[in-house]
């Protein structure tokens, strides 16, 4: 399928319509002649090709200088030193999928799949989970997802800690999250409560600083992807396949 360029530009001009527009699979049967069973099939194998194929290339593995190119970026730009990525969680809505029961009823008040995602200070995603249920909170999904069990572990590669800058403070490097995430070593998050010090409020605002990054690029990824502006009435496997493929696109 993808080693046949005539047949791959034709399922492409079906795929991006569907993906950008939010367009329904009944629309794209009267513009292409073909049955929504097929449209399907075609855009499940196409969204499972640009993931295998792009992963790789624009979600590389993690190292020692990989990360430190990220800090950089999160301290010239967000005043946040040590943040190695921004975490938080997405609820792609779906149509209700049948036999599931209330497993992906979030508190939302509608059913869908959870986009867990690390983001870096161009607003690329550099790690996603996708699939958990709607239900699920997202600190237990980064807690067992394949990313957080590798922080766990300390097998990602993060840097040594290093000093603050124009301090001798030598601090580990972190990623921040919201109040719903577990406080660690490496993740970090806002103080809770109303009656804050002078100190702990300017911490709140500088995190808040560096963690609005993947609030943006959720934002930006529903703005180039039209499709997340509606429940996504497909299987959830092909949901998954899509919201990977759009993740990889936008990078």
């Amino acid at each position: 399928f993808k080693n046949d360029i005539k047949t791959y530009k034709i399922a492409l001009s079906i795929l991006y319509p569907y993906l950008g527009s939010g367009c329904t699979f009944t629309d794209l049967h009267y513009s292409y002649k073909l049955g929504t069973s097929t449209i399907a099939q075609i855009i499940r194998e196409v969204c499972i090709v640009i993931w295998d194929e792009l992963v790789e290339v624009y979600m590389p593995s993690f190292t020692d200088q990989y990360w430190q190119n990220i800090s950089t970026g999160f301290e010239q730009r967000a005043n946040f030193p040590n943040c190695l990525g921004a975490v938080d969680g997405k609820h792609i809505r779906i149509i209700k999928p049948t036999g599931t029961g209330s497993q992906h009823y979030n508190y939302k008040h509608y059913f869908s799949i959870v986009l867990l995602a690390v983001v870096d200070s161009d607003y690329r995603f550099i790690y996603v989970d996708v699939g958990s249920f709607g239900k699920d909170s997202d600190s237990t999904i980064f807690k067992n997802s394949s990313f957080g069990t590798l922080l766990a572990n300390e097998s990602l590669h993060i840097p040594r800690p290093s000093q603050l800058p124009n301090t001798n403070e030598t601090v580990p490097y972190v990623f921040v999250g919201d109040e719903a995430f577990g406080l660690s070593k490496n993740v970090l998050r806002p103080y809770a409560g109303r009656n804050l010090s002078e100190k702990k409020k300017i911490f709140n605002y500088r995190l808040s600083r560096a963690r609005r990054y993947v609030e943006c690029a959720f934002g930006i990824l529903s703005n180039k992807w039209r499709i997340f502006h509606r429940p996504l009435n497909v299987t959830t496997d092909l949901a998954v396949d899509i919201t990977k493929a759009c993740c990889v696109l936008h990078n």
